[in-house]
């Protein structure tokens, strides 16, 4: 299981089979599609790369513990069992991604959980 975590270093998401994102309460978030995240009604959200997940402009939203680059990792919080798998909801057709951005060292002032 992948575990991500956001800006403070909180619990956010999981990975179990990467491709499927679940939210740390076992909620459904989004699926992985060639190094794009999208939200299960199709909408682009971001990035999956080096252990990051990023937004559509590249900042980057959610860390697992071995990303790469990117910006300052802050030490990750205790964290809690992560909730069960809820079932996901069928997927959408992906919507186009917008050109891929360089990789960036900035955190986004977007949440991860906020996108879905």
């Amino acid at each position: 299981m992948i575990e991500f975590f956001d800006r403070q270093g909180g619990e956010a998401a999981y990975c179990h089979d990467g491709h499927s994102l679940y939210l740390w309460n076992g909620r459904a978030a989004a699926f992985i599609h060639d190094d794009k995240v999208y939200a299960y009604d199709g909408r682009f959200i971001g990035w999956a790369d080096r252990g990051w997940i990023s937004d559509e402009h590249g900042a980057c939203l959610l860390f697992e513990h071995d990303a790469v680059g990117g910006p300052h990792k802050p030490a990750r919080q205790a964290k809690t069992t992560p909730g069960p798998r809820r079932a996901k909801p069928a997927r959408a057709e992906p919507g186009q991604a917008p050109s891929r951005p360089a990789a960036s060292t900035a955190w986004s002032d977007r949440v991860f959980s906020d996108l879905i």
